[in-house]
């Protein structure tokens, strides 16, 4: 889910901001702690229209959201409406398997039943045949199981894009540079203002 990507972005936005921070802490460095080689910048004065344009005030804070993706999918009609669909197919599949399992106990009991009765050569040939059997059975065991994880992918393809789409649309609305996981957030420098944008993102993607 382009999660190196996300990584990368935020170390980068990192960096910037330490960047930044050392560039503002150099600004306002005393005349004192300059190397005497340096030349002396000329003062300036500025009139009450003037903004100042020292480091300190000229740093701005940067403005990102987060969002909780296991809140989402629990909270969001769109995530239970899909965990249910998934949910009735699971059972769906799993009564199929419990029924063919049930048939095919039946039919080796019923080949036991025989055995005495039988020639070598009909024994093997049930033999052979149940083993078919079983091959089916769990040949439809592996589909199903194939069939869900589909399934899955699925709901869960379709559920991030929701998110992509609802974070885009948010961020630009509020003015975020980025929106990112919550659980990839690992350091927040002084001058980022981080907003966990869960619950607006969820309001988006229900009233899609």
């Amino acid at each position: 889910m382009k999660q190196p990507a996300r990584l990368t972005l935020l170390t980068l936005l990192v960096c910037s901001f330490s960047a930044s921070a050392y560039a503002a802490d150099a600004a306002s460095d005393k005349p004192g702690s300059i190397p005497s080689l340096l030349p002396v910048a000329p003062l300036t004065i500025t009139t009450p229209d003037q903004k100042p344009t020292d480091g300190a005030t000229a740093q701005q804070s940067t403005h990102l959201g987060h969002v909780d993706l296991a809140r989402i999918a629990a909270e969001s009609e769109t995530g239970k409406a899909g965990q249910s669909q998934l949910a009735d197919l699971k059972k769906k599949l799993q009564n199929q398997i419990e029924a063919r399992r049930k048939q095919l106990d039946k039919q080796k009991t019923a080949i036991e039943a025989k055995l005495k009765t039988l020639s070598p050569q009909q024994r093997e040939a049930k033999a052979k045949e149940f083993q078919k059997k079983v091959e089916e059975f769990q040949t439809f065991g592996i589909n199903a199981e194939k069939q869900l994880q589909a399934r899955q992918e699925e709901f869960s393809g379709k559920l991030f894009k929701a998110i992509e789409q609802a974070s885009a649309d948010l961020g630009k609305a509020k003015g975020l540079a980025l929106v990112v996981i919550k659980r990839e957030l690992l350091y927040l420098g002084s001058g980022v203002d981080a907003q966990d944008v869960t619950d607006e993102v969820i309001k988006k993607i229900d009233k899609k």
